[in-house]
């Protein structure tokens, strides 16, 4: 784990994510052909419900097309050191006679290329939260306005395919530009010592409250799982990011009865393989490592070649599974081994996996 960094003198500040942006600017775009109103601000609600005002750099209609416009909003990652920070994120709305939203990469939104993420071959780099954000968001627009047409919707970010060279899409096969990303609409601030001092005060609060059952998890969809297997409370939830190193050594002295720990399948991979930090900055998953795991519980030399080729660990996951090794169990029981060394005696300690979907696809206890 790096070295934690001096604190803030002031609370680090949150931002949007370029799904957000999207959201924001097509939603803008819209409206503008629909009701005739260039706006200066668009609200957008947030997949939790919250509501957020951002401000555009323009609205207006594309020359010589009656049926489009597009809008644009600067990118604000808070203080989060995010490569989009500052970028123009765009969209170009048209209408269409055909009802739905289809959905367009830009000028520096990549086009995925290779198997294995969430998105299909030859598709916009437009990941599923911010689509359905999108299209939420539009059909609520035409039901408002009568509308019983369609959108065709294209997001671009100025500088995006230079800016994409410092992210790990061209080695993921997403080409030509950046993902637009986002699960919850909104960027935290990554910062060492304020993210580890709300993971340990998190843990104080739940012990303090009684709860000596808890879960530390990488996000979103691993809280989500971890609470409807056990229906834990928010208060037992302790969204550790990538800060696997903070639950565990924190542990040690703020001991609990049982920890639950839960992420997606290449973080636990990462945790399996000793790292404390599993975040891209400090660790990679280890394509060769976990082949090497696979072949230990007899996995065929065809499929350890695949799993060394794979393009995400996703993708080595269901091709071990396919062939059945249980890659995902593996995986758990190798990341609790790396708890349970780091932990004192007495704590009960448990791992799950998930895929992209939320489903867990390997635990150890």
């Amino acid at each position: 784990m790096r070295e934690e960094t001096p604190e803030k003198a002031a609370p680090l500040r949150s931002g949007y994510t370029t799904g957000s942006c999207a959201t924001a600017t097509s939603l803008a775009a819209a409206r503008l052909l629909l009701f005739g109103e260039a706006s200066e601000r668009a609200e957008i609600e947030l997949p939790k419900g919250r509501r957020v005002t951002m401000t555009l750099s323009f609205c207006r209609r594309l020359p010589d097309e009656s049926a489009a416009a597009e809008a644009g909003v600067i990118k604000d990652a808070g203080d989060d050191p995010d490569v989009t920070h500052g970028a123009l994120v765009f969209a170009r709305v048209r209408l269409s006679d055909e009802p739905g939203v289809r959905f367009h990469a830009g000028a520096g939104v990549g086009t995925v290329t290779r198997a294995g993420l969430a998105l299909a071959i030859g598709e916009p780099a437009i990941n599923p939260v911010p689509r359905k954000m999108m299209a939420e968001h539009l059909d609520a627009l035409a039901r408002s306005a009568g509308y019983r047409g369609g959108f065709d919707v294209t997001i671009g970010v100025e500088n995006g395919e230079a800016l994409a060279l410092k992210t790990m899409n061209p080695r993921l096969g997403i080409v030509g530009g950046l993902s637009i990303l986002g699960t919850t609409g909104i960027v935290r601030p990554f910062s060492c010592s304020a993210y580890i001092a709300s993971i340990h005060q998190g843990i104080d609060v739940a012990r303090a409250n009684g709860y000596r059952h808890i879960a530390a998890c990488t996000g979103n969809q691993s809280e989500d799982a971890m609470r409807a297997r056990y229906g834990l409370p928010d208060i037992a939830l302790i969204e550790m990011g990538d800060f696997a190193g903070a639950v565990l050594k924190h542990l040690r002295r703020a001991s609990v009865d049982k920890l639950s720990l839960c992420g997606g399948f290449g973080k636990l991979s990462k945790l399996a393989a000793g790292h404390m930090d599993l975040h891209s900055r400090s660790s990679s998953i280890d394509l060769p490592l976990i082949a090497v795991w696979a072949a230990d519980a007899g996995a065929s030399a065809g499929l350890l070649a695949s799993i060394r080729a794979a393009n995400t660990s996703q993708e080595a996951l269901r091709l071990a599974h396919a062939e059945g090794i249980a890659l995902g169990d593996i995986v758990c029981r190798r990341a609790r081994d790396v708890a349970l060394d780091v932990l004192p005696p007495g704590i009960e300690v448990e791992t799950f996996a998930i895929d992209r979907a939320g489903n867990i696809v390997g635990s150890a206890a």
